[in-house]
Formats: structure tokens, C-alpha cells, sequence
């Protein structure tokens, strides 16, 4: 049995935080013992742990554990990082995304903890924001990589540009898909009466974003590709599925060009109703310029729903160009709505695309599977580092 404790900055409704918690439950039905230490959860992505929270997980919150950069808070969540490690002398700490894995693994290891990774869900620097911010986050990467023992990645991608970035050697990481549950995507059935529910008309085709209303999603291409595919496919509803800052901009965009009755904003759903909300679209569009592993793309394609998307970042691992999906020049307007277009007409590609993800993604993207993986990594690191100490 291990003594095990995640770190993570927020439980908002994401993929990082989904990818932790199923991590924990197969590793507490293993019969490890697992404590997640989490910063407070406030703002419009919802709170996670609220209708996902598995049985016999211990949560602690450290209020100053933010997301944004605060020297002061960071110093005090540090302090009471380490202290806590070297209180509950656990196996391992395992960290996740950039805040939390910068001040969680210099705590853990100066505490002594014998077995301490991270996860990277996706990077903290990234070709959309200025080289003076990417310098730093890669500089802080790098001397945070120094203090842990493995390094995972959700997609290869995440691994190549850490090394190509200098972070740290490949040898240092190691893949580990982002596992989900993904039989109630399987399963989940079109409704006329969700259908109903959302105002989308019975014969009506549909597509799908499933992302917060943020910077870099890429709702804004969407809606700039929106009166080219609507011109072609007069009948089309686009179901945005998430919530966010962006909500109120992006609908005074659509009123302006006139297409208010094709937009649908389902706003923010609880994590396990997404299955029954993806089941009523005919593709997803995943449009976003900063992804890690594209949950939302796993998740469509269990549905055998083909993707429309951009060859960035562990997209590609995913979306297959022509195999599962439809892949297009990042911010092409035009070829964002050519490919939608030509598989909103044509029936059989759409299908074929679909039921070639599904089986894909099935091989690949278990949860069960990523804890598994998991587990044989921290019992080997373990016995390692116990070794080397007698």
C-alpha cells in the first residue's frame, strides 16, 4: 500500500482536474491511500468535486495554493506544502499543471518524499503569448524539473517540446494518455426531447464545441466560419458547450451577423451529462490553439462522432487527418468551414470518421488503463528510491 498526495491549484470542471480524479479512484480501489491537496475553486468553470468526488479521497485546501502569480502566497503555500509533506510522510506526491508543479515539487522534495513527479496537461508556454512570458515559464519549468523523479505527458507532443525547449531530457518523461470514462459516450443515444430542451430543431444537423468561453478555444473562428457553412447548410445549429468570460461577447458577434437562431449556448453542464449533450451533435469542432491531450476530442469520437480540428499540440494523436477527422490550417477561417461543410454533407465520410475514432480512442484512452500505468510507475519508483537509501 502507498501513501499518495496530488496537488493541484483549482477543482474547476477541465480536463487536468477530471484526468486527477479518475487517477485517485483507481488508485484508492487498488487500496492505496490518496490525499488531494487542492487551492480554493471559485469563478463561471463550476467546482469538480462537487459531482465527482471518489470514495475514501482525503481533501486538504491551502488557500494561498493560486493559479496566478502571487511571490507572497506562493512563498506561504510552499511553507505549508513542505510542512504537510513531512508531517504525513507519503510515498508519493505527484503534481499537476505549472503552478502547482513549480512550488509542489521543490516542497516535496526538500521534504523527502522518496517518489515525486508531475503531470504536464498542457504547457505553460506556448506560441500565443509573448517570448518574455515563455522564457520565464520555461526557465521555472526547468529548475522545477530538477526536483522531481518522472515527468508524464499526456501526448507525445507535450514531451517533444519540453525537450526542444530545454525543460528537461526525454528520458526524464514518459506517456501517459489522459484516461476517461468513456463507455457513457458509448452509450449516450440522440433525444428529441434534449433536443427539444435546447431549442434545436428535430432534423436540424449539429455542431459541437465542448470548451470553456475563453481566450485561445477558438469559439471566435467558429463564429467567423458560421455564414459560410450556414450559406451551404441553411438548417445547421451550433451547440457551444461550456461557460465562460467570452459568453456575453460572443453572443453580441452572433447577433451582429444575424445568426442568433443557429447558436445554442448550453452553457456549463455537470461532467456527467456531457455524453447525452455530445450524442446530439453530428461532428465536434475543436478549435482551440493551446490543448494538451483534447479530451473533448477522446470524448466525441467514443460517441463516433468525427472531429473537426488543428494539427497542434496532441491533437494529431488523436484526430487522424482523414482517418478520424478532419484537420485544418490553425485560424483558417475558410478551411474551418470547408471541412465542416463537406462533413456535415457527406453522410459516409461523417460516419466512417466516427466509428474509426471510436475504435481508437476505446484502445487507447481507458481510465482504468492510465491509473494502471500509473500505479506501476510509482511502485517502481518507490522501490527505487528505497533501495538506493539503505
Amino acid at each position: 500500500m502507498l501513501r499518495i498526495c496530488h496537488v493541484i491549484t483549482r477543482m474547476i470542471i477541465g480536463g487536468a482536474q477530471e484526468n486527477t480524479l479518475y487517477t485517485i479512484q483507481g488508485h484508492l480501489e487498488k487500496g492505496h491511500e490518496v490525499t488531494l491537496v487542492t487551492g480554493p475553486t471559485t469563478g463561471p468553470e463550476g467546482q469538480l468535486l462537487k459531482t465527482f468526488c471518489p470514495k475514501g479521497m482525503k481533501i486538504v485546501e491551502i488557500p494561498e495554493l493560486i493559479r496566478s502569480l502571487s511571490p507572497l502566497k506562493d512563498w506561504r503555500a510552499y511553507r505549508k506544502l513542505r510542512k504537510f509533506f513531512e508531517e504525513n510522510h507519503f510515498d508519493v506526491v505527484h503534481t499537476h499543471a505549472s503552478k502547482a508543479g513549480i512550488v509542489g515539487r521543490i516542497a516535496a522534495r526538500k521534504a523527502g518524499v522518496p517518489f515525486v513527479v508531475h503531470t504536464v496537461h498542457g504547457q505553460a508556454f506556448h506560441p500565443y503569448q509573448s517570448s518574455f512570458k515563455n522564457k520565464i515559464y520555461i526557465a521555472a519549468e526547468h529548475f522545477a524539473a530538477k526536483y522531481c523523479d518522472r515527468i508524464y505527458a499526456v501526448a507525445q507532443a507535450m514531451i517533444d517540446q519540453c525537450v526542444a525547449a530545454g525543460v528537461a531530457p526525454r528520458e526524464k518523461y514518459q506517456v501517459v494518455y489522459s484516461g476517461m470514462d468513456l463507455q457513457s459516450f458509448v452509450n449516450a443515444k440522440r433525444s428529441l426531447e434534449l433536443r427539444a430542451q435546447l431549442g434545436i430543431p428535430e432534423n436540424a444537423p449539429v455542431v459541437g464545441m465542448l470548451a470553456r468561453l475563453f481566450e485561445l478555444k477558438g469559439h471566435d473562428c467558429m463564429i467567423a466560419a458560421a455564414p459560410k457553412i450556414v450559406a451551404q447548410v441553411p438548417n445547421v445549429r451550433f451547440l457551444f458547450i461550456g461557460d465562460g468570460i467570452l459568453r456575453e461577447e460572443f453572443r453580441a458577434e452572433i447577433a451582429r451577423l444575424g445568426l442568433t437562431e443557429h447558436f445554442v449556448f448550453a452553457g456549463l453542464i455537470p461532467p456527467e451529462q456531457v455524453p447525452a449533450y455530445l450524442a446530439q451533435v453530428d461532428i465536434l469542432a475543436h478549435l482551440s490553439l493551446r490543448e494538451g491531450l483534447p479530451r473533448a476530442c477522446v470524448q466525441a469520437l467514443a460517441a463516433g462522432k468525427a472531429v473537426v480540428a488543428y494539427p497542434l499540440d496532441g491533437t494529431p494523436e488523436v484526430v487522424l487527418d482523414g482517418e478520424t477527422g478532419l484537420l485544418g490550417e490553425p485560424e483558417n477561417v475558410d478551411q474551418v468551414a470547408a471541412n465542416v461543410i463537406r462533413l456535415l454533407q457527406d453522410n459516409e465520410l461523417r460516419e466512417r470518421l466516427g466509428k474509426r475514432g471510436q475504435q481508437l480512442v476505446l484502445e487507447r484512452f481507458d481510465w482504468r488503463k492510465m491509473a494502471d500505468i500509473l500505479e506501476q510507475s510509482y511502485l517502481e519508483g518507490v522501490a527505487i528510491s528505497r533501495q538506493s537509501n539503505k
